[in-house]
């Protein structure tokens, strides 16, 4: 054994240490500097949006663009339910409610059928619906067709969770252009990754401009520190940006390589009854940031949890996908429209070792020990 596979480390070399040192010699090593200004705008480019603000987290722009829109208390904003923690927190930092969606038992993302049923339900309430936050489920986008539709016809702001999709597109288009905004991820475990990092995507000159405020602690445009409202310290760092330039240069390379692990699943679960990767019918547009298999315990040889469990013996990393946020304890009393799907998909679901910088050795040890534990 040659040591642990992980799911998805960062995949990090010379052209990275190359950026951020000249960084660091040209003396920009306070938040802001070129390196951000140019990020930005090389992100904006890539994803074909007028304005990106670099923050700290994708979860401090899923903060302020609510913020910014003025979401607040006895607001209720209808959520993915199966989700990393961070969407729904973003959420409760405003003083909102999350009202947890259901998803499609195909791509574990945000139902189309039960978002409109959710908005009917709430209409009917003396609640205000702000906004809409779906996710794009370990890189696959969701149906935006249809979610920009409903949430028009609602007369709700979209927000788009893309924080696992950078790089993916749904019908030609980039993920992280769709709705009133969206953020994207660029922490230490994603597709690309600034150590730690976020971006706000958006069309609305606007907002980009009030969130970018709020990131620098809601200073106003005077010689003299004055602040008219709260502000936060989200801003990006110049140094962790040029850590982003050279991850962007070699997006294309690190997406080729984890397309690569994904049809090798691909073609490794068409021998293994009752097993299916997630969205793996038409992924040809997801960016394939981690790959996850489901488990019919009624027709394969062994749970998703026994599967895990003989993999990591093995000093293989696998995970269940996310825990349902309903289920969560930190989520009692919390309402939303749901129908078993993403429980489901928790029990038996199982994310396998992605990452760019995995080599093929180590993947070909992934693909032995997969066939050696489901004989």
């Amino acid at each position: 054994m040659s040591g642990p596979i992980l799911l998805s480390p960062p995949d990090v070399g010379e052209l990275e240490q190359e950026f951020v040192l000249r960084a660091m010699r040209s003396g920009w090593v306070a938040p802001a500097g070129p390196d951000l200004m140019a990020f930005e705008e090389e992100v904006a480019a890539r994803v074909g949006v007028q304005h990106a603000v670099g923050l700290s987290s994708g979860t401090a722009a899923l903060h302020l663009a609510l913020a910014s829109w003025g979401v607040g208390p006895g607001d209720v904003v209808p959520v993915s339910t199966l989700t990393f923690a961070a969407t729904v927190n973003a959420i409760r930092y405003v003083g909102a409610e999350p009202y947890f969606v259901d998803c499609d038992e195909e791509s574990g993302n945000m139902s189309p059928r039960l978002l409109r049923a959710a908005l009917d339900d709430l209409s009917g309430s003396s609640r205000r619906v702000p906004a809409v936050v779906p996710v794009d489920m370990l890189g696959k986008p969701v149906d935006y067709g249809s979610l920009v539709e409903i949430a028009a016809e609602f007369g709700v702001r979209l927000l788009c969770d893309a924080a696992e999709s950078f790089g993916a597109t749904w019908r030609g288009r980039p993920a992280g252009s769709f709705g009133d905004a969206s953020v994207i991820s660029f922490n230490g475990n994603k597709i690309m990754t600034t150590s730690g990092g976020g971006m706000l995507l958006t069309n609305d000159e606007h907002l980009a401009r009030h969130v970018r405020k709020l990131s620098t602690q809601a200073r106003e445009p005077v010689l003299h520190y004055e602040h008219v409202e709260v502000g936060y310290n989200y801003r990006l760092s110049n140094i962790l940006a040029a850590l982003g330039r050279a991850q962007l240069a070699r997006l294309d390379e690190m997406l080729s390589r984890r397309r690569r692990w994904r049809e090798l699943y691909l073609e490794l679960v068409e021998s293994l009854p009752g097993v299916r990767v997630l969205g793996g019918k038409d992924d040809s547009e997801d960016n394939c940031w981690l790959t996850a298999i489901v488990v019919d315990p009624s027709v394969a040889s062994m749970t998703a949890d026994d599967l895990g469990a003989a993999l990591r013996q093995c000093d293989i990393e696998t995970r269940p996908v996310w825990k349902p946020m309903h289920l969560q304890p930190v989520s009692e009393g919390l309402q939303g429209m749901l129908d078993g799907t993403a429980e489901r998909l928790f029990r038996h679901g199982l994310t396998l070792p992605s990452g760019s910088a995995m080599s093929e050795d180590q993947f070909s040890r992934v693909l032995s020990e997969l066939r050696s534990a489901m004989s």
